[in-house]
C-alpha cells in the first residue's frame, strides 16, 4: 500500500495550481456572478474542461484518481467555487457518458468541443417529481423514423443557462421502470429545446443552474448514449465519476481554507496573544485538518477502486458522504476562527459555508448515500 503520489502526478498538480492561481486565482474571482465564457476558455486552455477526455480529441486521457487531483488543485487554487463545480460537472456527468457510450461521429464532434471549451455541456437529469426516485422520469422520448421526441420538463440543471450540449434522460418504456430509461446528447440548437432563467441560489454563484424544457423536441437516433432502455446504467456511471472526482474540489477549498485559518490564528490577536495560542481556537484548526485528511484518503481510495474497474459503490458513497459533511463543518469552523470578520462578505470566508452546503444534495443526497452503504452490510 503506497500512499505517495508519484512525482508526474505532482508535477502536475502543481501546474494546474500555479496557472489557475495567474489566470483564475486573486480577489477578484469571489465574484457571485455567473462565470463569463472567457473564464471559461481559460480553464480550458489549462486543460481542465477535458481531464478524462481521449487524447485523440484534444483531452488529457486521465483517469479517475488524476482527475480529481486536477480538480483538486483547481479548487485549491481557485477562490470561485462555482466556476470550479461548473466545470467538473461537464466533465464528469456530461462529457464522461459521451466518451463512454456515445458513437461515431457525434461521439468524437461533442468530445472535441467538450474537451477544447468550445462546448459547455449541463446534465438534466433532475425533475419536479424524480430526484433521488430515477424510475419515474416524466420527461418521455417517443421513437419515430430515424430518432425520437423529448417531451417534458427539467427543473434543476447546473450550466443549463449556458450550456451548448445537455445529457439528459427519458422514459422509453414507462412499464419498465428504471429499465425503461434512455440516455440522450441533445443540442441546444434542436428544435424545441429551451431553458429557464437563471435560479437565484444559496452558494456557487459561479455555476449557473436553471430549468431545461423540452416541447417536442426531436433528436436524432445517433444522439443516444447507449442502447435504448441502458439509460439508469449510463447515468449510474456517470455518476461513479462524479461523486468520485468532482468532491475533489472541496478538499482543495478546505485546503485553501486551513490555510486561512492557520494565518488567521497567527496575526490576530486578542488579550495580548495570538489567537493560535488559546487551545480553544488551535484544536479547532486541528480538527478541521482531521477531517480534511479523512476525507481526502477516501476519496482517493474511492478513484483508485474506479480507476481498477473494482466494485466502488460503497466507497464513492462513503467519499461523498466524508467530503460534503467535513466541507459544511470545517466552513463553519472557519468562521468561527476569524469570528465578525468569518460573517462579512468581503472576508470570502462565508462563502465557502454557502458553496459547501449543496454538496449533502447534488449527485446523490447524503441519505441515499448512507442507504448505498447501508445496502453494502446486508441491512
Amino acid at each position: 500500500m503506497d500512499f505517495d503520489l508519484t512525482d508526474e502526478q505532482r508535477c502536475r498538480y502543481d501546474r494546474v495550481s500555479a496557472e489557475v492561481t495567474q489566470q483564475l486565482g486573486g480577489p477578484g474571482m469571489l465574484s457571485e456572478l455567473p462565470f463569463t465564457r472567457t473564464q471559461w476558455k481559460s480553464a480550458a486552455q489549462i486543460g481542465l474542461t477535458g481531464l478524462c477526455m481521449p487524447a485523440e480529441y484534444g483531452g488529457g486521457g486521465l483517469g479517475a484518481l488524476d482527475t480529481a487531483l486536477c480538480l483538486e488543485a483547481f479548487g485549491r487554487a481557485c477562490p470561485n467555487t462555482g466556476l470550479v463545480f461548473a466545470v467538473a460537472a461537464h466533465l464528469l456527468a456530461c462529457a464522461v457518458p459521451i466518451r463512454d457510450f456515445a458513437d461515431g461521429d457525434v461521439r468524437g464532434e461533442l468530445l472535441s468541443g467538450l474537451a477544447s471549451g468550445e462546448l459547455i455541456a449541463a446534465n438534466a437529469m433532475t425533475e419536479d417529481e424524480a430526484g433521488s426516485d430515477l424510475s419515474r422520469l416524466g420527461v418521455t422520448a417517443e421513437q419515430e423514423p430515424g430518432g425520437y421526441v423529448l417531451h417534458g420538463d427539467k427543473s434543476f440543471a447546473s450550466n443549463a443557462p449556458a450550456a451548448d450540449v445537455f445529457v439528459t434522460y427519458a422514459t422509453t418504456a414507462p412499464a419498465a421502470g428504471f429499465l425503461g430509461i434512455t440516455a440522450f446528447a441533445v443540442p441546444r440548437t434542436a428544435p424545441g429545446v429551451a431553458t429557464g432563467e437563471p435560479f437565484e441560489k444559496m452558494g456557487l454563484g459561479g455555476c449557473p443552474a436553471g430549468r431545461v424544457l423540452f416541447r417536442h423536441c426531436r433528436v436524432p437516433e445517433t444522439h443516444r448514449l447507449g442502447r435504448e432502455g441502458q439509460g439508469t446504467a449510463v447515468f449510474q456511471h456517470s455518476m461513479a465519476w462524479e461523486r468520485g472526482c468532482l468532491f475533489a474540489v472541496y478538499l482543495g477549498l478546505m485546503e485553501r481554507q486551513l490555510q486561512q485559518c492557520v494565518e488567521r490564528a497567527r496575526t490576530r490577536r486578542q488579550f495580548g496573544r495570538a489567537i493560535g495560542e488559546f487551545q480553544a481556537v488551535s484544536h479547532r484548526i486541528a480538527g478541521m485538518k482531521q477531517r480534511l485528511e479523512s476525507a481526502r484518503l477516501l476519496l482517493y481510495r474511492a478513484c483508485w477502486l474506479l480507476d481498477g474497474g473494482r466494485d466502488h459503490n460503497e466507497a464513492v458513497a462513503l467519499s461523498k458522504i466524508a467530503v460534503s459533511e467535513a466541507a459544511v463543518a470545517n466552513s463553519l469552523d472557519a468562521i468561527q476562527v476569524f469570528g465578525g470578520d468569518g460573517y462579512l462578505r468581503s472576508a470570502g470566508i462565508e462563502q465557502h459555508l454557502r458553496d459547501s452546503v449543496p454538496g449533502g444534495i447534488f449527485s446523490g443526497a447524503t441519505d441515499i448515500q448512507r442507504e448505498v452503504v447501508a445496502r453494502g452490510l446486508g441491512l
